[in-house]
C-alpha cells in the first residue's frame, strides 16, 4: 500500500529522533505528564491563580484585538462564571474554531489579569457536551522540529498496538529481582492511572521507572561483554618473552618500582603472553608512574620480536614520553622513532623508513602515527595515553596497523588515563576491559598544598612567585585564554606574560601557548626543563605529560573557569620532586555555586579518584567520558549516581546469562540496541 506524502515526512521526522521501528517509540518515553482526567468549574479555577486547572465552557464572544498588542481574545463560560483565553500568536482559522457557541476544554494556567480571570495559551479541545474525560495521564514526549504532541501520541500509540509484548526476561528471573514485567511496566509509562504516586513517576523510583532502567543497564551489560568474548576471539601474536632488554631497563632505572606498579605490571605481562589481544586500561593518578610501566610493556614485546607504538594526543605530551623513554631505552640499544605532524618533510620519510624496516622497534608519537604512509612490519603493542582523547575511528586505525593482512589478527592494546573513572562508571561503560589501577604515589613525592586566592590579591601572588624563583624552585603560571576576548574578560596567557616581565624583571619568564609554532613550543619547554626558565606562563598546553621535577608552584589564573578533572590534571604538574610544592586557585568572585563547588573540592583533597567521583556528580558522565564514547549511545534512562545498585545487579545476571542462557541474551540485545549492538570498543 503506497505511502502518502504526509505519513512520508513523518516518518522522515520521527527517524531524525532516532524512531524508525514499533520498539524504538514504545522506547520513547514521556519526559513529563498532565493531568486531564478531571475538570473544574470556572469558579473553582478563580481560586487557583498561579497553579493549573482544566475547565470546561461555552465560547461567549471570540475577537481580536489591537491594544495593547494584536491579540486573540476568545471568553468562554460555565453555570459559574466565566475565563478568558488570551492568544498572542495565532492562526487565522481560530477565530472560525472558536465560534460563539462552540464548546471548548482548556488547560493551563490560571491568572488574573487586565481581562479578569484568564488562561494565556492554554490547551484546549472542541468538544461535544458530554464528551468522555480521559482516564489516565496524559504523556507529554520529548520531541523534535515539526512533530507535534498529537502526531507522537499517535505515532506511538500505534506502534504499542502493534508490538509483539514478549518479555525477554524469564519469569523466574524477574521474580527473583521484584522486577515488573515489561509490558505492565510501559502501558504504565505512557499511561500513568490518575492515583499513580506522581513523585515516583517524576524521580524514576517507581517500579515500572525500575524495570526500564534494569533492562537499560542489562542490554549494555550483555553488548560490552559480548564484545570482550568477541575480542577474545582474535587472535593476537603472544608476547611472553621477558628477556635481556626488560631486565636490563629494571636494572637501570634510577628507582624502584612501586608495590601497585609491580603489581599493574605483573596483569599487563600476563595478558601479553596470551594469543588473544590484550585490552586493558592502566589507571594512574597524575605522578603515579604509569609512563614507566608502559615502558616496560613495550620493552616485552621488543624482547618477543615485535614493534610496539605509543600514541598521544597532544604534541608536548607525546615528545614528553618519547624524550623520557628514548633516555632510558637508547643507551641499551633500542632504536625510538619519533612522529609528529610538524616534523620536516625529509625527517618525516626518515621516520617512516625505519619503522616500515623495523629498525625502529618503538615509535612514539602523535596522531601522525596512524597516518597511511605509516607502516610497521610487527606490531605487536599499541600504547594510547589520555585514550579518551582520541575517538574510536583514531583509536581503531591504530590498531588496524597490526593486521598484517590478516582481518582476524589485531595487537595488544594498552590504554592510559590520568583520569581516574568511578568505579560505577567503569563497571558501566568500561565492562568490555581488563582494568588496572596504580594507586599508590612514588616514595619521597611531597603532598601538594592548595589554596585559592580573590584575584584582587594579585599582588601578593607575583611576590610569592618571586620569593620561590629566588630560592631556585620554578613556576608554572597557567591560563585559559591566549588573546584577549570580549566575551570573556579574562587574564590572558599573552597579557599575564607581559605584566610579569614588568613585574620581575630580574627573572626569566617564557610563554608556551597552543598556537606557538611547535619549534618556538619545543624550544621554550627545552629552556623551561633545563631551568633556565624561571616562571613558565602557559594555556592548558601543559595539562599532562610535562615532568619538571625542579617546579614547586602552580598559579592557575580564573580557575572557576575550569573543570575539575583539569585543575587536577594542572595542579599535578607539581609536587613531581622533594621540595613542598603549593597550588594557588586564583578566582574572579562572585562565584557561582559550581565554580564554589570545585574549588572547595580542590583545596579538601587531592586524591584523583575522590576527585573523579566528584566530578562525575557534577558533570555527569556524558561530560565525563569524552570522546571515548564516540558511536555509542549513552545511558538514557539508568542514572549513574542514584541506580548503582542496579548496575551491580546488571552486571551480574549478565555474567550469568551469556553462560547459561543464549536465547534470553538475543532477544534482550535485539530489543534493546537492535543493530547498534554490532560496534565493538576499541
Amino acid at each position: 500500500m503506497p505511502v502518502s506524502p504526509r505519513a512520508k515526512k513523518i516518518e522522515e521526522k520521527l527517524a531524525r529522533l532516532g524512531l524508525r521501528s514499533d520498539i524504538d517509540l514504545v522506547l520513547h518515553l514521556p519526559s513529563r505528564y498532565e493531568d486531564e482526567t478531571k475538570v473544574i468549574s470556572i469558579l473553582e479555577a478563580t481560586h487557583m491563580a498561579g497553579g493549573s486547572a482544566q475547565v470546561e465552557g461555552i465560547v461567549s464572544s471570540c475577537e481580536v484585538q489591537y491594544r495593547p498588542r494584536r491579540q486573540l481574545v476568545v471568553t468562554i463560560a460555565d453555570a459559574s462564571s466565566q475565563l478568558v483565553m488570551r492568544f498572542m500568536n495565532f492562526y487565522g482559522s481560530q477565530t472560525k474554531q472558536l465560534a460563539e457557541g462552540t464548546r471548548v476544554r482548556a488547560r493551563g494556567e490560571v491568572r488574573h489579569g487586565f481581562f479578569g480571570t484568564e488562561m494565556v495559551h492554554p490547551a484546549y479541545k472542541i468538544i461535544l457536551e458530554g464528551a468522555p474525560l480521559p482516564t489516565t495521564l496524559t504523556p507529554v514526549y520529548p520531541s523534535g522540529e515539526g512533530l507535534s504532541q498529537t502526531i507522537l501520541r499517535i505515532a506511538i500509540a500505534n506502534a504499542i498496538k502493534r508490538l509483539n509484548w514478549h518479555d525477554t526476561l524469564p519469569q523466574s528471573l524477574r521474580d527473583s529481582l521484584q522486577l515488573m514485567a515489561f509490558e505492565p511496566a510501559m502501558r504504565l509509562l505512557h499511561y500513568p492511572p490518575p492515583e499513580v504516586s506522581a513523585p515516583t513517576l517524576d524521580d524514576r523510583s517507581h517500579p515500572a521507572w525500575v524495570r526500564v532502567k534494569f533492562d537499560e543497564l542489562l542490554a549494555q551489560q550483555l553488548s560490552l561483554k559480548r564484545a570482550q568474548v568477541a575480542r577474545r576471539a582474535k587472535c593476537a601474536a603472544a608476547l611472553p618473552v621477558i628477556g635481556a632488554l626488560s631486565d636490563a631497563f629494571l636494572h637501570v632505572l634510577p628507582f624502584q618500582l612501586t608495590c601497585a606498579q609491580q603489581r599493574v605490571l605483573a596483569e599487563i605481562r600476563a595478558d601479553l603472553s596470551q594469543a588473544f589481544p590484550m585490552q586493558r586500561l592502566l589507571q594512574g593518578d597524575v605522578g603515579s608512574g604509569k609512563t614507566v610501566v608502559a615502558a616496560l610493556a613495550a620493552t616485552q614485546a621488543i624482547d618477543s620480536g615485535y614493534q610496539a607504538a605509543l600514541m598521544a594526543p597532544t604534541e608536548i605530551l607525546a615528545e614528553q614520553h618519547f624524550r623520557k623513554i628514548a633516555s632510558w631505552l637508547e643507551p641499551l640499544g633500542v632504536k625510538v622513532a619519533w612522529l609528529s605532524g610538524s616534523l620536516k618533510k625529509k625527517e618525516k620519510t626518515l621516520a617512516q623508513s625505519l619503522i616500515a624496516s623495523g629498525e625502529a622497534r618503538l615509535v612514539i608519537g602523535t596522531h601522525a602515527v596512524i597516518q597511511d604512509a605509516v607502516q610497521f612490519t610487527k606490531l605487536g603493542l599499541v600504547i594510547v595515553d589520555e585514550q579518551h582523547r582520541f575517538g574510536v575511528g583514531q583509536r581503531l586505525a591504530l590498531r588496524n596497523k597490526g593486521n598484517h593482512g590478516e582481518a582476524e589478527s589485531v595487537p595488544h592494546q594498552l590504554m592510559m588515563s590520568a583520569t581516574p573513572i568511578p568505579r560505577t562508571l567503569a563497571m558501566t561503560y568500561y565492562a568490555d576491559l581488563e582494568v588496572s589501577v596504580i594507586d599508590e604515589l612514588p616514595p619521597g613525592r611531597t603532598p601538594i598544598v592548595t589554596r585559592t586566592v580573590d584575584q584582587h590579591r594579585r599582588d601578593e601572588v607575583i611576590s610569592r612567585v618571586h620569593a620561590a624563583a629566588q630560592s631556585g624552585r620554578q613556576v608554572y603560571w597557567v591560563c585559559p585564554l591566549i588573546e584577549e576576548s570580549e566575551a570573556l574578560q579574562l587574564q590572558t596567557a599573552t597579557e599575564t606574560h607581559e605584566t610579569l616581565l614588568a613585574a620581575l624583571p630580574d627573572l626569566q619568564i617564557g610563554l608556551v601557548h597552543g598556537r606557538l609554532k611547535p619549534a618556538e613550543k619545543q624550544c621554550v619547554m627545552e629552556a623551561f626543563i633545563r631551568g633556565e626558565i624561571h616562571v613558565l606562563v602557559a594555556t592548558t598546553v601543559i595539562e599532562v605529560g610535562v615532568d619538571v621535577p625542579n617546579a614547586s608552584l602552580m598559579v592557575i589564573e580564573h580557575a572557576e573557569r575550569f573543570g575539575l578533572s583539569q585543575l587536577h590534571q594542572l595542579r599535578g604538574r607539581v609536587g613531581r620532586g622533594s621540595a613542598a610544592s603549593v597550588c594557588l586557585l586564583l578566582y574572579q568572585s562572585p562565584l557561582g555555586y559550581v565554580a564554589k563547588q570545585r574549588l572547595g573540592i580542590m583545596r579538601e583533597t587531592t586524591d584523583g579518584f575522590e576527585i573523579a567521583r566528584k566530578d562525575l556528580e557534577i558533570r555527569g558522565p556524558g561530560e565525563f567520558l569524552g570522546a571515548r564514547q564516540s558511536g555509542q549511545a549513552m545511558l538514557r534512562f539508568a542514572d549513574l549516581d542514584t541506580d548503582q545498585w542496579l548496575v551491580e545487579k546488571a552486571r551480574n545476571i549478565a555474567h550469568d546469562l551469556l553462560r547459561e542462557d543464549p536465547t534470553t541474551v538475543k532477544s534482550h540485545l535485539e530489543r534493546w540496541l537492535g543493530e547498534r549492538e554490532n560496534f565493538l570498543k576499541v
